[in-house]
């Protein structure tokens, strides 16, 4: 896939890295386009007789309008087409960090006639519109910009090292073998040995399970990309701040023993087996008159329906009381709930049935003060949300290319309904080109500019 539209003729510019106030030394801009080189030339000032070839890096200064004031110390980078990441000419300006010098600097460059500001990630649709990069890759890359843990990093790397894409290539391929097989039995059956149906259709057959397979490990993924919400919920001075403390290894909140301490909806980010977790440590549910606690409660009942998991803590020394048990029943359907018993250390409280009864409805036992348990809490956890597997998560597909995939499998699935139905060859042929469009359209083979604007506008701008 190549080609540009009327707006793209335009060279592009924006600022590639990160800017805050007194954060980084260096800020890079970056301009690609036709103009590129041309729009820099006319805003430094490049002494002595350095050259303006491509793979070079030039010293020097950009200027304000006019010539004469400098605004920036900088060093220039020339990638002239095709020999650049977008295969474009780009420019890229290495300036000073910070906020007003790099944001001086961007402003001369969009002065300069046919510069317009980039676009979210029209760098990475260039690089693709233009052949350097195939769609997997350019996806891996805002994964791996969007990273929040080692595990998410290097899932992003293996997409874009090409992992995600010979993965597709391959199974793509594996189904033209098969179409091209079908297409020549439709017009000259008469002319080739019989086709082995059922060698074809466990071909087929292959190929689903194989895409459903990538499928489950793209939902693993998801939960590595994404993280987690996990709600902390439990009657008051049951342990849950004690708890949020332990895995965020900081404290996060204050710990008493008087109930009702924690009013408001305390958060933790935390990764627990390179999955990002956010904490969210809930106010104690419990009827009261107090104005700031109530108002703490109902943020609580609100992280009870937008959590992807609910960790309900009881007390094991008191045993599951009737209070936990309605605050049990106040967890939305649909969402799954780990019933935690806490204080393990601690002697009984309770009467021996009662002990017994909350020894079995706990799905984990452990001590926030002491951490025993804390390992099978957080296998517990990864499990009910579906983080582990059986085998190691090597390659992840994102959303899209899950959707996809699933297309394609349920196209293979009719066609094997087809195979069973015993039609004529030219019947298989409708949905086995329906899984390969699918496959192609992953891989970047069959997109229109519209399904790419959607998928690159979810970039960072400069990327």
């Amino acid at each position: 896939m190549s080609g540009i539209g009327p707006d793209q003729a335009l060279s592009i510019a924006a600022i590639a890295t990160a800017v805050a106030p007194g954060q980084g030394g260096i800020a890079v801009i970056r301009v690609s386009g036709p103009s590129a080189v041309g729009a820099v030339a006319a805003i430094t000032v490049i002494p002595g007789q350095q050259v303006w070839e491509s793979h070079r890096v030039l010293y020097g200064h950009v200027v304000a309008d006019g010539g004469v004031e400098r605004l920036d110390e900088v060093l220039v980078l020339v990638m002239l087409a095709p020999r650049s990441f977008t295969g474009e000419d780009v420019v890229e300006i290495h300036c000073h960090g910070g906020v007003i010098a790099v944001q001086q600097v961007l402003a001369r460059v969009l002065e300069q006639p046919g510069v317009r500001r980039a676009l979210p990630g029209e760098f990475s649709q260039r690089a693709v519109l233009n052949g350097r990069l195939d769609l997997t890759r350019a996806e891996a890359i805002g994964d791996l910009v969007g990273a929040r843990s080692q595990r998410a990093a290097q899932l992003a790397m293996a997409g874009l090292d090409g992992g995600i894409q010979k993965t597709m290539v391959v199974l793509r391929e594996r189904l033209l073998d098969q179409l091209s097989e079908l297409e020549a039995r439709v017009d000259f059956e008469e002319d080739l040995p019989p086709l082995n149906g059922e060698a074809l259709l466990q071909e087929l057959q292959a190929v689903r399970l194989e895409l459903l397979n990538l499928v489950a490990d793209g939902e693993r993924g998801s939960v590595v990309r994404h993280g987690l919400r996990v709600a902390l919920v439990g009657r008051p001075n049951v342990g849950k701040s004690s708890l949020l403390n332990l895995l965020s290894r900081r404290e996060r909140a204050i710990v008493t023993d008087l109930p009702g301490t924690t009013r408001d909806l305390l958060e933790s980010e935390i990764v627990l087996d390179g999955v990002p977790i956010t904490l969210l440590d809930t106010a104690g549910i419990r009827a009261t008159s107090h104005a700031v606690e109530k108002l703490g409660i109902a943020r609580s009942r609100d992280a009870l329906a937008s959590a992807d998991l609910v960790l309900l803590l009881f007390d094991l020394a008191q045993g599951w009381l009737d209070d936990d048990q309605a605050l049990f029943a106040l967890i939305p359907e649909g969402v799954p709930c780990l019933r935690v018993g806490n204080k393990a250390d601690l002697p009984l409280k309770a009467e021996p049935v009662d002990a017994s009864v909350a020894a079995s409805v706990a799905d984990v036992r452990l001590s926030a003060v002491t951490g025993d348990g804390e390992q099978a809490l957080v296998r517990a956890v990864l499990e009910r949300c579906g983080a582990l597997g059986e085998q190691p998560l090597l390659l992840a597909l994102n959303q899209r290319q899950s959707d996809l995939a699933v297309t394609a499998a349920e196209a293979l699935a009719r066609s094997e309904q087809v195979a069973v139905d015993g039609l004529p060859w030219d019947f298989w042929t409708i949905d086995l080109r329906q899984a390969i469009c699918s496959l192609g359209e992953i891989t970047g083979e069959q997109l229109t500019e519209s399904v790419l604007d959607r998928i690159f506008s979810r970039f960072c701008i400069g990327k």
